[in-house]
Order: structure tokens, then C-alpha cells, then sequence
């Protein structure tokens, strides 16, 4: 067992029965977590350096398990407990109440919030009076509640939302017909408060009662996505086959990959998802961990409750807990590795969750190339890279999350959102144009939102003590005669380190590069220290004003870049509880906390705990890098009735890490040789050769285990 791999069925059962005992009663106790606590860095450090070295390993750490259990008295109030299980020793080592925080979705409880919202007498009264056309479905859609000051946020507090379903199909998209009705259910699962929704721009909630308005029903064809519920699809697109006959380039043991020089582990968690571990290229360190830690989706509509839509999907919902089952074939192509997960149900039962990872192979267009042009002598080498793939469903959206690995040591992080609007009634009497969102169908709002995400770097470049630099690049004066640029054309660069844990802004004036460096390894060509820059994904940050609960709750949104000092459970940028958080607990707060400290012990202030009497300079030290990016997500009607997936990629490429291009020694096509022997010539219709044997559409024969 490598300290590293997630929790077995076995270890999962064996800590619910280590925990159990240190609870009274056993049927109010709710397993919301069992996972891996991953083991200090100094001590996995050293053993995953010894390891990759080929040196002896020693013992390996301790192995734990992180649990969060709820706890129910017989008035529906719950407790949220948090526990450290030492699985060597069969022993619980350590056990804290948490007062006031709430674990993540429970999506048991949340069935229990739609079944008691729709069996309470005035929703149902209030349902009776919307006159529904007959044979019609009211679907409940129960949310967690975005903090806004309102209510008492130390008890769950869920948002209740209607639509209406016309068909009679499952799938029928009911985000086609949103009522104009919502409800409040509070943690003992009574409906607290009914109200009605506004629909217009000055109208605000009240509880004036209407019909359903008929005249918001239109072709299925023109909100249904489902192929059941739709017209037959285009005939246009052939068969498209990816085949390896030699099987793929990577191996796979266990949790780890080898590709190319590319060595890692895959991990997965109930929060995070898919998480690497490890990362090394021809054997020299590269990163620690790598992972999607936070995300962030506000609604922009300022009229209440609206505001109460800002969903965490990792701290409310959990990547992992809502990754899909890779179809074969369907969600990857070629020739496919999957990885399974394990999660617990209630009872502290293991779940198993297959197919969560796939891992395949991609062509990637061309990965160099020259002609000479004196010979014509052109060479080229295709680029390959190596995919790690999570899909997540967080009640509308989907989202695609996946690594690239390339030949030429790169590594991007592409993140691809589509799913279904989440949508809003208005009315179809008023002439004004809502200035929140845009129309999608009859008396449907799509309300304008943002998606913000951050993408956690722990880097080990050559070693964990890593600084982060700015680099700028500026025009030389014109007019300075100590300077020598007589035409105006030359530029240099300035390389600015980060002393302390800060916050940064993207800068494409200055062409502003964060470059992650070694100081103690030096590129003996280039004399400078070896390093990885970032790509970032350009975008807005967050638009919500400062002194607003969603600014409070997600810190991370303020800037586009972090560096903060390595903490072993520092891991999430808006705070470890997020549910109905109020803020105050994520990455800036943190940095204030720390500063703070820093500054007295600097002082000498001897009230100061020895432990926390430490220096704050993050040069030369152990570091993480955070980057914020993320859509501005203004819909338009081709977003309806399903969204074409919107792309958004982050990078990680070498700046003088190593002697010269990583991939200049990938082999070059050349005609009849393996690379370009997949091609034929077109040659019109008369032609009708393809390429690739089996099977007729991408849940056919075109991939394989």
C-alpha cells in the first residue's frame, strides 16, 4: 500500500468501526467522510524522494483517515464532528466538535428537503393556485442557501426552487419552465417561509397569487436537448475512429503512471476529485501536488432571494462525489484506462464509484516542425499528449476536467463547462429587457453568472525550496541619453521576487509572467535559475462588491495569483466548511492571520506561542502558487437548451529548465512511416475510404480497455 493511495473498502469499513464506539447512540450518526489524510510532507517528502531515486524508502508514514461524522438529535438538529484515525494503530488520535459548520451536501438529506417541501400544505396550496396545464410535473430543486445576511446561517437553511416539467419523460428539461414560486425549509425539514419570485425588473418578492401564463409554452423542440425528445439529429457526421494497434504508450501500476518521461500518481477525494501527486519528468522533481481546489459560481440578479444562488461546487457539492461514470468510448477516446473511487454511504459503508478517471492518449497537432528553405527538406514531429480526465454534474452544469501532459514537458489544465442554464421566470407583459441575464424562451431568464475556479501548485522544482518571481518586460526610454536605443525598439525584462505571501493581478501591458524558480539550480547555459512559468487563463475576477458576502466567502476571487508558505491542510482558498460559511476563513484572511503573527513575533513579542514566533519570507522556502481564472458567463440563446462546452486552460511550461527543447528528440512523420500511414487522400465522393475497422459511432468499437 502506497502512503499515497486512497482508502480501500477494507481500511473505509475499519474506520467506521474504530470510530463508531466513540459515539453514544448509532442510528443518529452520519458517515458524511471517510478519506485519506494524507500523510505531513516532511515526512512523505523523504520518502517519496528515496522512492523515485530507486533509494531505500524506509517505513513509510503513519496511515490515517480523516472522518466527518454528523450527529442528529431527535429534533432534527445536527453536529458536526471531525476525526483523525491512525489506521496502524487501529485508534482514533484525534476528535474536534465543530460548532456552527456544515458538512457538504448531503444529497439523502437533500431528497428529504424536496419530499418535505412538496408534503407541506401551503406549497401545495400554493401549487393549486398556478392552475397548471393538466398532466404536468412540478420538479423541486432544493439548494444550498448562499449566505446574505438574512438568517441564522449556525442551522441549514436550504432554497427550494420550482419548475415545471410538460412532458411526460424523465428528461424533459424542465429549466424550460421556472415557476414563480420558491420556499425555505429549514434543518428540522419545515417549509419556513412561501413566497412569490419577481419577474420583472422593479418588482420584488411578494405573495401576490397568479396563474401559470400559457402563453409560455412553446415547441419541445426548442428547450430539449434529449434525443428522445427531439427531432432526428443530422446525418452529415462519418464514423470517426481513434486506434492504437500497439496498444497505448503509457503504463499503469497501480495509482501510477509512466508516459514518456512523465512519472505521477493519481489520486481522488470526495472534495477535490482527481488530484496528482508527485510529478517528475526524466526523473528530476517538478511538482509535490497538483489540484483543483475551489470553485465558485455567484449569480449576478441582485433582486432577492436571488443572491442566495452562489453555489461552491467543491466546498458545498464535491468534485469527486459528483464525477460521473466515464462511459467507454463516449467521454474518451482511444485506448482507456480507467480509475475507480471509493467513497461511504451513511452508515460508513464503502460505495464504490467506477470509471471516476480516464486516462488516454491524444494526437495534438504538430509539436515542432522547419522546412529548410534552401533543401525543401521539411521535418515534423506530431505531438502526443497524455490525458487525465474527471467529468463532474453539479445539479445543471457539467464540467470537464483535464490534465495534459506533453512531449515537450508542458503541462495544461483544461476545464470545459456545459450543462444546462439555470434559469429564472419572467414575464412576458413587461417591454423592458431584464438587465440580469438573457431571454432563452417564452417568460425564461438565463441570469448572467461567473464561474471562478483555482488551481492549487505545490512545486517541488529540483527540491522544495522554491521562490515565486514576477517577470515584466518594458520598453527601453527613447530620450535617455545613458541608454542606448537610437530607433525605439528595444525592450528588456525585470525579474521581481515575491518576499512575502501576497495576492497578484494579471498584467498584459507589461506581459507579466509568474515564474516558479529553483535559486539553488542553475542553468548551466543560461546562468539563470531553472524554473516553470505559469500560463494563466485570463479573465475577470470577481464582480461582486467588496463588503458583499460572496466577496467575504470566496477570498480566493480577489486576484488572479497567490503564493502562500506550504501548510500541510492548507488546501482550500475559501476555508475548510463552506456551507453557509460567513466568510473570513479563506486564503487572504489567512495571509492577514499569518502577517499579523509574523509582525509581533518580529517584535519579540513574547506572548506569542514559541510555535507560531516564526519568520513569514517565502523566498527560497516551501510555497504554494494558487490561480484564480474562470468565465464571465453572459448566455446567449445558442447556450439553449444545452450549452456547447465553454474552454478554459491554464499552463505549466519549463523556462530554462533544461539544455534545450524537451521534445526535439519525439520522432518525426514521414510519409509511409507510422505517423502519417493513418492518412489518405481525399478525393471526392467517389472516394470512400476511411480509416479505422470497428465499430460506428463513439460508443462503438473506436476505443478499448
Amino acid at each position: 500500500m502506497h502512503p499515497l493511495d486512497p482508502l480501500t473498502p477494507d481500511e473505509i469499513s475499519r474506520t467506521a468501526l474504530i470510530v463508531r464506539p466513540n459515539f453514544g447512540r448509532q442510528d443518529n450518526l452520519n458517515f458524511r467522510v471517510i478519506t485519506l489524510q494524507e500523510p505531513p510532507k516532511a515526512l512523505l517528502a523523504p520518502f517519496l524522494d528515496n522512492e523515485r531515486c530507486g533509494k531505500p524508502k524506509g517505513p513509510p508514514p503513519t496511515r490515517s483517515a480523516r472522518v466527518e461524522v454528523v450527529l442528529s438529535d431527535h429534533n432534527h438538529n445536527h453536529a458536526l464532528f471531525e476525526l483523525l484515525v491512525d489506521l496502524d494503530k487501529d485508534r482514533v488520535a484525534a476528535k474536534q466538535h465543530v460548532p456552527g459548520k456544515h458538512s457538504y451536501i448531503d444529497s439523502g438529506y437533500m431528497k428529504q428537503v424536496e419530499a418535505a417541501c412538496l408534503a407541506d400544505s401551503e406549497v401545495q396550496r400554493q401549487i393549486a393556485t398556478l392552475d397548471l396545464p393538466e398532466g404536468a410535473t412540478v420538479v423541486v430543486e432544493p439548494w444550498a442557501y448562499a449566505t446574505d445576511g438574512m438568517n441564522d446561517m449556525s442551522q441549514r437553511v436550504s432554497m427550494c426552487w420550482f419548475y415545471l416539467r410538460l412532458l411526460e419523460n424523465p428528461n424533459a428539461n424542465y429549466y424550460a419552465y421556472p415557476l414563480d414560486l420558491c420556499a425555505e425549509v429549514s434543518e428540522q425539514l419545515k417549509v419556513t417561509k412561501v413566497y412569490r419570485l419577481p419577474t420583472t425588473a422593479v418588482e420584488r418578492i411578494h405573495n401576490k397569487e397568479r396563474p401559470f401564463d400559457r402563453r409560455r409554452e412553446h415547441p419541445a423542440a426548442a428547450s430539449e436537448y434529449h434525443p428522445d425528445l427531439r427531432p432526428n439529429p443530422r446525418s452529415t457526421t462519418k464514423p470517426y475512429h481513434v486506434l492504437q494497434p500497439d496498444g497505448p504508450s503509457f503504463h499503469a501500476n497501480g495509482q501510477r503512471i509512466e508516459w514518456e518521461k512523465w512519472q505521477l500518481r493519481v489520486g481522488f477525494n470526495y472534495r477535490e476529485g482527481l488530484t496528482l501527486h508527485d510529478i517528475s519528468y526524466d526523473g528530476r522533481s517538478l511538482f509535490y501536488r497538483i489540484a483543483l481546489s475551489e470553485m465558485f459560481v455567484p449569480y449576478g440578479d441582485p433582486r432577492a432571494p436571488y443572491p442566495r444562488k452562489a453555489a461552491f461546487d467543491l466546498g458545498n457539492d464535491g468534485a469527486g462525489i459528483n464525477a460521473n461514470n466515464l462511459q467507454l468510448g463516449c467521454d474518451c477516446l482511444g485506448t482507456i484506462k480507467y480509475f475507480d473511487a471509493w467513497h461511504n454511504d451513511a452508515s460508513g459503508n464503502p460505495v464504490k464509484m467506477p470509471n471516476v478517471v480516464c486516462c488516454h492518449e491524444q494526437d495534438d497537432g504538430i509539436l515542432w516542425k522547419h522546412t529548410n528553405f534552401r533543401t525543401r527538406d521539411a521535418v515534423v514531429a506530431r505531438s502526443r499528449i497524455l490525458v487525465l480526465q474527471t467529468i463532474i454534474t453539479v445539479s445543471n452544469y457539467e464540467y470537464i476536467f483535464a490534465f495534459h501532459f506533453g512531449q515537450d514537458a508542458s503541462i495544461h489544465y483544461e476545464v470545459r463547462a456545459t450543462g444546462i442554464l439555470s434559469t429564472v421566470p419572467t414575464s412576458l407583459d413587461s417591454d423592458q429587457k431584464l438587465p440580469y441575464g438573457t431571454n432563452v424562451a417564452p417568460g425564461v431568464l438565463a441570469p448572467y453568472h461567473q464561474h471562478l475556479f483555482n488551481l492549487r501548485i505545490d512545486p517541488a522544482l529540483d527540491g522544495h525550496k522554491n521562490t515565486l518571481a514576477i517577470e515584466e518586460s518594458h520598453p527601453l526610454p527613447i530620450d535617455d541619453p545613458s541608454i542606448h536605443n537610437p530607433f525605439g525598439v528595444g525592450y528588456t525584462t525585470t525579474t521581481t521576487p515575491v518576499l512575502h505571501e501576497s495576492g497578484h493581478d494579471l498584467d498584459h501591458t507589461t506581459n507579466r509572467t509568474f515564474k516558479i524558480l529553483n535559486e539553488s539550480s542553475i542553468n548551466p547555459t543560461t546562468k539563470t535559475p531553472v524554473g516553470f512559468k505559469l500560463l494563466p487563463s485570463y479573465s475577470q475576477t470577481l464582480l461582486s462588491h467588496p463588503s458583499s458576502y460572496h466577496a467575504k466567502r470566496s477570498e480566493f476571487a480577489q486576484h488572479a495569483v497567490w503564493v502562500t508558505k506550504y501548510q500541510d491542510d492548507d488546501h482550500f482558498p475559501a476555508g475548510k466548511y463552506t456551507m453557509q460559511s460567513l466568510g473570513g476563513e479563506g486564503i487572504a484572511s489567512g495571509i492577514a492571520k499569518r502577517a499579523a503573527v509574523n509582525s509581533a513575533a518580529e517584535k519579540n513579542d513574547l506572548s506569542l506561542p514559541a510555535d507560531q514566533q516564526q519568520q513569514g519570507g517565502i523566498r527560497d522556502a516551501d510555497i504554494v502558487v494558487w490561480h484564480t481564472f474562470g468565465s464571465t458567463h453572459n448566455p446567449r440563446i445558442e447556450d439553449w437548451p444545452v450549452m456547447p462546452s465553454e474552454k478554459m486552460t491554464v499552463g505549466l511550461k519549463p523556462v530554462n529548465f533544461f539544455s534545450g527543447n524537451p521534445g526535439v528528440d519525439v520522432r518525426v512523420s514521414r510519409k509511409g512511416e507510422e505517423g502519417d500511414a493513418r492518412s489518405v487522400l481525399y478525393k471526392g465522393e467517389e472516394d470512400k475510404r476511411v480509416t479505422g475497422v470497428d465499430g460506428d459511432g463513439c460508443c462503438g468499437g473506436g476505443a478499448k480497455l
